[in-house]
């Protein structure tokens, strides 16, 4: 499958510079990164590290060679100049990018995180990769050409959502940390009524897993762009139903709400009923 086939953007060419950098600037940090290499950004459990800035400065200049006309809105780059998320709406044609999904993870020596992009053309994503640095392999997907899951001179493998099951037989992820704790007490009594509920403390690895139908449900509630664009276009293409909280359609726009990703509506009705 090539990019320009559906979205008229060479997301194999994305993938790829994605690929570049996490062999040159994230893989070589992995497991050596010294105390001074690692800083706070909001929190204890929010992190940068070397690694992150120098993998966006990487993915950063190449895209700007490959696609000219793109906008690029990466996020260390708004860590800095918080105004630049207003591109991802509203630019023409704009990548956004996570350089290193999972820092926490990434800094302590495990070895679950992922490099993400996403393609916003006009306010609409349109493509989405999600790079896996260990595997050495990617999801790829497009709007309206599904997820392929893409690794070396292997035959590209397309990617299915887990089909429906009844909510006591549901596994899946959820982010909880940035709710207040009376609710966040509410909501995972409500995940309870599930069989697994886990937390990766990395939305690649999670989008990951559900577009491979190892997790039936995801639920996040801080929707920056570079987290959740490409895994939530990526699962609504592989057969996924993907709404926030409020049940309303996720737009790149959109930072609030929270997200609820299941295999179809009745079982995230189901969901949502027990949340709260």
């Amino acid at each position: 499958m090539k990019g320009t086939l559906v979205t008229q953007f060479d997301t194999d060419k994305l993938a790829d510079i994605l690929r570049q950098a996490a062999r040159s600037e994230i893989m070589p940090r992995f497991r050596r990164l010294s105390a001074g290499d690692i800083r706070e950004k909001t929190s204890a459990v929010d992190l940068v590290t070397e690694a992150d800035e120098a993998a966006e400065r990487a993915i950063e200049a190449a895209c700007r060679q490959a696609f000219p006309d793109a906008a690029f809105v990466g996020e260390e780059g708004v860590a800095a100049n918080a105004g630049l998320i207003d591109k991802v709406a509203g630019a023409d044609l704009a990548i956004v990018v996570d350089p290193i999904d999972g820092t926490a993870n990434f800094a302590s020596g495990a070895p679950m995180f992922g490099v993400m992009a996403a393609v916003v053309r006009k306010g609409e994503t349109i493509a989405g990769v999600i790079y896996d640095p260990l595997g050495d392999d990617a999801m790829v997907g497009e709007k309206g050409g599904g997820v392929f899951f893409k690794s070396g001179d292997e035959a590209a493998k397309r990617m299915q959502y887990a089909g429906p099951v009844p909510l006591a037989d549901m596994v899946g992820a959820a982010a909880t940390s940035q709710l207040p704790l009376e609710q966040r007490r509410r909501t995972l009594a409500g995940f309870g009524e599930t069989r697994i509920l886990s937390s990766f403390r990395s939305a690649a690895q999670e989008y990951r897993l559900a577009l491979s139908g190892a997790l039936h449900y995801l639920y996040y509630v801080k929707l920056m762009p570079w987290d959740h664009l490409a895994g939530a276009m990526m699962c609504q293409e592989a057969g996924a139903y993907v709404r926030r909280l409020d049940g309303s359609v996720y737009l790149p726009g959109h930072v609030a709400g929270g997200l609820l990703v299941a295999p179809d509506e009745a079982g995230w009705h189901d969901l949502r009923a027990v949340i709260g």
